[in-house]
C-alpha cells in the first residue's frame, strides 16, 4: 500500500488475538524503528520487547487496561537523554527522536498486519520498577503488539485548514 493508505489504515487497536508474532515479523518492526531519523543521527533510543504471557497482572501495573496485556507482546520505547542532540537553546531531542522511532515502529506494524496502540498515560514508576530501567533511561511510550481482533472505526481528524498555516502564523 502507498504511504497515505498506510497512514489511513493505522488505528488504535484495543482488542488483540493471542496469536504469536513471528520473530521475523517482529524484527521487521524493530528494524523500522532503528531506521528512523534522529537529530544528528545520534539514535538516543532503546526498545524493550516484553512478552505478556504469564505477566499480565504485573504489566497491568504499568497501564491498567485489559487490552494492554491481551496481545502477545508489548514494546516500550525509551529515550536516552545523555545521547540526545542538544539544540542551541539547550533543548534535548532524545524524546523527539524516540517518538519518531515509535511512529516508524507503529506504521511498520500496520503495514505487516499487526495492531498497535500508542500508550503515553502509563505509570512511570511502575514501568521503571517492572522493567528495571536505570535512572538515565526515560520511558516515553508503550504499545501492545499483536494481530488485531477488531476492526477500525471512524477516525476523527481535524481538516487541514485548521492545522496548516502558510508563510506565517
Amino acid at each position: 500500500m502507498d504511504f497515505l493508505e498506510l497512514a489511513e489504515a493505522r488505528y488504535s487497536v484495543r482488542t488483540y488475538k493471542p496469536d504469536p508474532v513471528p520473530d521475523s515479523v517482529l524484527n521487521q518492526v524493530l528494524e523500522a524503528a532503528r531506521l528512523a531519523p534522529s537529530a544528528h543521527n545520534n539514535q538516543p533510543i532503546r526498545l524493550i520487547v516484553i512478552h505478556t504471557q504469564g505477566r499480565q497482572d504485573e504489566l497491568r501495573r504499568i497501564y491498567d487496561r485489559d487490552w494492554f496485556v491481551q496481545g502477545p507482546l508489548i514494546v516500550c520505547m525509551c529515550a536516552v537523554p545523555a545521547e540526545g542532540w542538544l539544540r542551541a537553546d539547550g533543548t534535548n531531542y532524545a524524546w523527539v527522536d524516540a517518538t519518531i522511532a515509535m511512529d516508524h515502529l507503529i506504521l511498520a506494524a500496520t503495514d505487516l498486519g499487526l495492531g498497535t496502540c500508542w500508550v503515553a498515560a502509563f505509570d512511570v514508576a511502575a514501568a521503571r520498577a517492572i522493567l528495571g530501567l536505570p535512572e538515565e533511561i526515560e520511558p516515553v511510550a508503550f504499545t501492545p503488539l499483536g494481530y488485531p481482533a477488531d476492526e477500525p472505526g471512524f477516525k476523527r481528524r481535524r481538516p487541514l485548514a485548521e492545522l496548516v498555516r502558510y508563510e506565517r502564523w
